[in-house]
């Protein structure tokens, strides 16, 4: 609900359709009309009462319904939209016209409410859509030049995006913000991180991998007033690229992963990639807090490129929040003792893989900053499940195959990762691993796919299936080179068609590789081949 004048309310909409016109006040608990809410008493009512609002959750009868729990933008009148964003209106016979929904950027995933964010793509233009989306119930559209349709027009839809964001996190007090960067890990982090201050108050975390200068702040404009924590995963493609995130969303703590061979091919080095990681941290101030990775050089060094107390994370002994006693269960899912400077306890991952103990670890250590106890922590690491899809994700299919889909994304440190994972949960079973393109690896790309099929042999892998081109040709190259059975298929079709006639029960397989790849499907497939039970 929200607060107008004191009274906790819903708003009851003349039209669902292109423009929602709330007209009447009502007190939500005694259905008592409180009076008229025009556009102008909108206006005026706005700044105070957008703070207590929680999200649109649904339209039914006309009433629209704000309740906790869902995360939609903040209501805004399309008048102050395209004040803050530096916009003019066009074709807007409301200028009063309340968007209350959240900000789509998938002209068929608009509802009433919403706000069309119209971006030029390298196969689509938004703009084309704007009509649709107004069809569709929303409000208006985020344009960068005029459409068909109910608009803010503006210089550029990316920075006016980035406006609005940055006009939220001013707007909505008492939100502690985190941001996450890192080579590898990122996603899986702040899913972890998110379900573990979950258990401090209302948390709203990336949704998959949006963490770019689009998804950040799409994130953002979601995180409804009330939201106590705010967990974003920021990405970098090059140098300059967090300082912009962070001048958007100041953040309260820092977390910095690690730095890989990762987008190598865009930064061209470790170094260059780890002065582009470090502006997270540069941005902090003295009440902020930093988190690094003991267990990267390059991480720790960040330290002194920051004003704000460090808290380091990692498997070395000095490390202030760390794992000792790591082992793994025979499905291959983590267990450890946490220790921090507040205590330990005893962690049991449901996650796959040993390279999941640094990412809990870097939970940990931001969940410590914010005054989590070791048991609080623990407890919460243990009941955490993956949350984004194609994530060393497990699947039994009927026949005794497993299928482990790790294919959203790929780089040599990640792929090293799943690799050990597999070795780790194959005791006993033939363990398959399909291997799909790395990307942005630039001049390293031939030699660290040929690294790839290199280490699966050394791990004990029966068998390596390359998809692709070169790359994949490399990858083949790698493990016959150390003489293990190898196949090499030209895409995720033939690659479905080989493991038809290879794969028998109880064979375990690993299928990674950059999300472009087109792996996703062949794991679709792979699943599919055989009926559920």
């Amino acid at each position: 609900m929200w607060q107008a004048g004191g009274v906790a309310v819903a708003a009851r909409v003349e039209h669902v359709g292109s423009l929602l016109r709330p007209r009447f006040l009502h007190d939500a608990r005694a259905g008592l009309a409180v009076g008229e809410l025009t556009p102008a008493r909108f206006k005026a009512e706005e700044d105070r009462a957008v703070r207590e609002v929680v999200a649109l959750q649904e339209v039914r009868g006309g009433v629209v319904l704000l309740v906790d729990g869902a995360s939609f933008v903040l209501p805004m009148s399309l008048a102050r939209i395209a004040e803050v964003a530096g916009g003019r209106l066009h074709r807007v016979p409301e200028p009063g016209a309340v968007v209350a929904g959240p900000v789509i950027v998938d002209s068929r995933r608009a509802g009433p409410g919403c706000l069309f964010a119209a971006f030029v793509g390298e196969r689509t233009d938004g703009h084309e859509f704007a009509a649709d989306a107004v069809a569709l119930g929303a409000v208006g559209v985020l344009a960068s030049r005029p459409v068909e349709a109910p608009a803010v027009v503006v210089a550029d839809v990316r920075a006016a995006l980035g406006a609005l964001a940055a006009w939220t996190v001013r707007t909505v007090t008492g939100t502690t913000r985190v941001g996450v960067t890192g080579s590898s890990g990122k996603t899986s982090t702040k899913d972890l991180l998110g379900q573990v201050l979950s258990r401090l108050g209302r948390t709203v975390t990336t949704m998959g991998s949006q963490n770019n200068e689009i998804g950040v702040p799409l994130t953002v404009l979601g995180a409804a007033p009330g939201t106590e924590y705010l967990v974003l995963e920021m990405g970098a493609r090059g140098v300059g690229h967090l300082a912009y995130l962070t001048g958007l969303v100041p953040l309260d703590v820092a977390l910095v992963l690690n730095v890989g061979a990762a987008h190598a091919g865009e930064f061209g080095s470790r170094e260059a990639t780890a002065q582009a990681k470090g502006e997270l941290v540069e941005a902090l101030g003295l009440d902020g807090a930093a988190v690094l990775n003991a267990d990267d050089a390059l991480v720790a060094g960040m330290s002194a490129r920051t004003k704000a107390p460090v808290t380091y994370f990692g498997r070395s002994a000095t490390a202030d929040v760390r794992a000792v006693d790591v082992r793994l269960d025979e499905q291959g899912r983590p267990g450890f003792q946490l220790v921090t400077p507040a205590g330990r306890a005893p962690v049991q991952l449901r996650l796959l893989g040993e390279h999941q103990v640094s990412n809990s670890l870097a939970a940990a250590a931001a969940a410590h900053t914010l005054g989590m106890t070791a048991e609080q922590i623990a407890d919460a690491l243990s009941a955490a499940v993956a949350t984004s899809g194609s994530r060393m994700q497990r699947h039994e299919r009927p026949d005794g195959v497993t299928v482990v889909d790790d294919a959203y994304n790929a780089n040599p440190d990640s792929v090293a990762a799943a690799l050990r994972a597999l070795a780790a949960m194959g005791a006993g079973r033939r363990t398959v691993a399909v291997i799909g393109e790395m990307r942005e690896l630039g001049a390293q790309s031939a030699a660290q796919h040929r690294a790839v099929g290199d280490l699966a042999a050394g791990l004990g892998v029966d068998v390596v299936i390359g998809v692709g081109g070169e790359e994949a040709a490399q990858v083949v190259a790698g493990a016959t080179a150390k003489e293990a059975t190898a196949h090499l298929t030209a895409d995720p079709t033939t690659a479905v068609g080989l493991l038809d006639g290879l794969l028998v029960p109880g064979d375990l397989v690993l299928v990674k590789a950059s999300q472009s790849a087109g792996l996703q499907a062949l794991v679709r497939d792979l699943l599919a081949r055989v009926p559920s039970q």
